[in-house]
């Protein structure tokens, strides 16, 4: 896997004087976890904007902190936005030591064309977004896909169990879990109520041809 590498400086402003920081285009992190004490860091706002979407919160990354040695691999924990702007206003980072297996969240990718879908009009329903995880952190999968190819019929569905990964990962998430089905497309008319030439049910036709009576 190819780490993507973030540059960090040490930090001295703290409470609400870092809003100046924001205000340089600077936000304020921390790292905490194995083997280290908490850090207070800071890093360039449009540098921590074009890897955020790259990691997401299951890619490791390393944290290369001015001025000191040593790798700090680290996952995304936390990430602040302001209410209004959305923009990034604080990230946590987890180090995690690389020799530890540790757990993730990973995102469901659907792939393949479900003939229920293709052939029967069928909606694809995916009620499982992500699984939780357990690998050493630099064999945690960016994405893990799920085919439906052999989603035929409406009574078929896939379940965690049905999931395949590297076999230096094991899922955590409960195998019964549901990843996906087809649902049946939505009847508008009532099974029986047939439909007259001009559109109106027939259960409505003849109520009306009653009342004339």
């Amino acid at each position: 896997m190819d780490v993507q590498i973030l540059k960090v400086s040490q930090r001295t402003v703290v409470g609400k004087k870092v809003k100046a920081l924001r205000r340089q285009g600077i936000v304020p992190v921390h790292v905490y976890g194995s083997g280290i004490d908490p850090l207070a860091l800071q890093v360039d706002t449009q540098a921590l904007s074009r890897i955020l979407p790259r990691v997401g919160t299951n890619v490791p990354l390393s944290i290369e902190i001015e001025e000191q040695d040593g790798e700090n691999i680290c996952f995304v924990r936390e990430v602040q936005r302001h209410p209004v702007t959305e923009n990034v206003i604080h990230v946590d980072f987890f180090r995690v030591d690389v020799s530890q297996t540790t757990q993730a969240e990973v995102p469901i990718t659907i792939v393949g064309v479900a003939p229920a879908v293709r052939d029967l009009n069928g909606t694809l329903m995916q009620p499982l977004q992500s699984v939780l995880v357990e690998a050493l952190p630099m064999n945690i999968p960016v994405s893990i896909e799920v085919d439906i190819s052999g989603l035929d019929n409406f009574d078929k569905a896939l379940h965690v169990s049905d999931v395949t990964v590297d076999s230096r990962v094991t899922i955590v998430t409960n195998a019964e879990e549901m990843v996906a089905r087809i649902s049946a497309p939505r009847i508008e008319v009532e099974a029986g109520a047939g439909v007259a030439e001009d559109g109106v049910t027939a259960g409505a036709a003849a109520a009306e041809e009653e009342s004339e009576g």
